[in-house]
């Protein structure tokens, strides 16, 4: 009750804060979201969101627990459909196209936006090469077998894996360390090339030195993918993105150019969280 009574209370200061958001963040936007709300069956998750995503750049989503920034990057791509009694309102829109609508084959949708996720989810018995070559092979991206080969080369030097795989793709992926095996995940999202790279706590699991080389790949990626990340390490995305958006309860509270917002946060509830009040 708490929760909804709150959503209510701040739905206005949020309707005034949105056009700031989208202003701040959309020089070269490749994805609007558009009064978007999110349910699990009768509970609102995310509510009346409304925020631009830069190409090729790297957005951050900070905020508490549960306050609705994994639900909201699995709508970007679909997956909150999935989810039990999962449904969508408002829109999406990829290159002006709302993602959800009617004639949208979502398999395609989740082509173009691929996703990363918080554990390293590799498919413990296939190789290394057969890891990264999988999402090749079921979205037909190649004619021959040279084709595949030089695909799943680039994609792990993408993922700036190759040095220390190449002599043994034939091993499974469960053999690698746990930034390797997230490494190599980013590999096999790449890989179908996709316009936009979701990833939800991609660190969260790794030790500090496998969390850098991650940090160091998405700086690298944004140079031919655009990145969204999910993040509960403001130092994180303070090092890493260039806009940062914070949620509080499934509502966006603000959306600006990092340092902006770390500096010169507009709203009382993003200066208390940044500074440590609460969260």
């Amino acid at each position: 009750m708490y929760m909804l009574q709150e959503m209510e209370h701040n739905r206005t200061i949020q309707a005034q804060g949105d056009e700031t958001a989208l202003q701040s963040c959309d020089d070269r936007s490749i994805l609007e979201v558009v009064n978007l709300c999110a349910y699990y069956g009768k509970t609102m998750a995310v509510c009346s969101i409304t925020m631009s995503i830069r190409s090729q750049s790297i957005t951050a989503l900070i905020g508490p627990s549960g306050c609705g920034k994994s639900t909201l990057i699995r709508c970007m791509n679909r997956m909150h459909e999935v989810s039990v009694d999962g449904r969508v309102e408002g829109q999406i829109l990829l290159g002006g196209k709302d993602i959800y609508d009617k004639d949208v084959d979502p398999v395609m949708i989740r082509r173009r936006i691929g996703m990363v996720f918080q554990k390293p989810s590799v498919f413990p018995t296939m190789s290394i090469f057969d890891n990264v070559a999988s999402g090749i092979i079921l979205t037909r991206l190649w004619k021959r077998r040279s084709d595949l080969h030089n695909l799943v080369e680039s994609s792990l030097k993408k993922a700036a894996l190759w040095e220390e795989v190449k002599d043994k793709l034939k091993e499974p992926g469960s053999s690698l360390s746990g930034g390797q095996q997230q490494r190599l995940c980013i590999a096999r999202a790449i890989a179908i090339e996709p316009e936009i790279l979701l990833m939800d706590e991609p660190c969260s699991a790794l030790d500090p030195i496998s969390t850098l080389k991650i940090e160091e790949l998405m700086l690298d990626l944004k140079k031919d993918f655009t990145v969204v990340i999910v993040t509960h390490n403001m130092q994180q995305a303070a090092r890493v993105s260039d806009c940062t958006g914070f949620l509080l309860l499934g509502e966006l509270i603000e959306v600006a150019p990092t340092k902006e917002l770390f500096s010169i946060p507009k709203d009382k509830r993003t200066e208390d969280y940044i500074t440590g009040r609460f969260g």
